[in-house]
């Protein structure tokens, strides 16, 4: 009998406070026409006093019942998230004991907005080596909390939220293809150096808002077309299936620029590129799983379509997949 991993719930979770563009031109030089010409962004959430491990704990929960499993049945937890609620304990393990489930492996992984991909190819790898039946994937970032909201290059885009996914054993093709790249000659054009070691042990002569979220926005925007577009392509040829056969492209959440790029380049009409930037931002880590359960709960995606998938983020990271819900 094959052995497949595939996707058997969802789930997703956002803050309840909304800032908008028009929220922003109160206290940053910018505009709402600025934005959502530039990015396609016209608002998101942010977290005013929930953790990370907080908001994972909310789309687990839906993600769980989506799956129709117990807690129990749970193997293990991989949380995508380069804003963890602490550098020790993983969030994964946050997570685990807000869950109160005890023994299933725990930990997390930092692909910054690729971070998804690269915990759901981890995840089948584990499936399919018989170290998991169920496995808990979460995408989750409070990228508030990191942000130079003096910087009107970058606090515009990003927001807060959570999206998971139950990732089980299967005996139908789920995970079809997945793709994984990084190039760290590039580490300098999207960064956020505080809260690591090397901050931390100068902090006292360093100025944090220095450190925050920094990026070279021109420059990962050619960048991330040329590869997010190729990825996505990868992932098809690889996958067995034809352009033909893909139902929808979710792509990384970052700019409707990027989006609109890759989806002519795979031959996708508008009505099948999931987007959801335009009421959340980017959301890195969180962007694909949360447009995933959006597109699902809607009766947009359903049980039998292929989907594609791809992201592109600090490090520089990237990667795609395809796979059949």
């Amino acid at each position: 009998m094959n052995c497949y991993s595939r996707i058997i719930g969802t789930g997703s979770y956002f803050p309840s406070k909304i800032l908008t563009n028009k929220d922003l031109e109160k206290f940053v030089d910018t505009s709402d026409e600025w934005i959502v010409t530039r990015t396609g962004i016209k608002e998101r959430r942010i977290s005013e006093d929930e953790s990370t491990s907080e908001m994972a704990h909310k789309a687990s929960l839906a993600a769980i019942e989506s799956a129709g499993i117990s807690k129990e049945n749970i193997d293990g937890i991989i949380v995508a998230t380069c804003t963890p609620d602490s550098l020790v304990p993983s969030t994964a393990c946050y997570l685990q004991g807000k869950l109160g489930i005890k023994g299933p492996f725990a930990f997390d992984i930092n692909a910054a907005c690729s971070g998804f991909i690269y915990a759901l190819a981890i995840g089948d790898s584990l499936i399919k080596n018989n170290l998991a039946q169920n496995i808990l994937i979460v995408g989750v970032e409070r990228l508030s909390s990191i942000l130079n909201w003096n910087d009107r290059s970058t606090c515009v885009l990003l927001g807060d939220g959570a999206g998971a996914v139950i990732l089980s054993k299967s005996d139908e093709p789920g995970i079809r293809s997945i793709l994984l790249y990084a190039d760290g000659e590039y580490t300098g054009l999207l960064e956020c150096k505080a809260g690591g070691s090397s901050f931390l042990a100068k902090r006292k002569e360093l100025n944090i808002e220095d450190y925050l979220f920094f990026m070279k926005g021109n420059e990962v925007f050619k960048i991330a077309v040329r590869a997010m577009k190729d990825a996505a392509v990868a992932a098809v040829e690889k996958s067995g299936l034809n352009f033909e056969d893909i139902d929808y492209f979710i792509p990384h959440q970052a700019n409707l620029r990027i989006i609109d790029a890759a989806a002519k380049r795979l031959n996708l009409s508008e009505d099948k590129v999931i987007i959801t930037l335009d009421k959340f931002g980017n959301t890195s880590a969180a962007s694909i799983p949360t447009a995933l359960d959006i597109a699902v709960k809607s009766g947009k995606i359903k049980k039998g379509d292929n989907i594609v998938s791809a992201a592109f983020g600090g490090g520089l990271t990237w990667g795609s997949t395809v796979f059949t819900f």
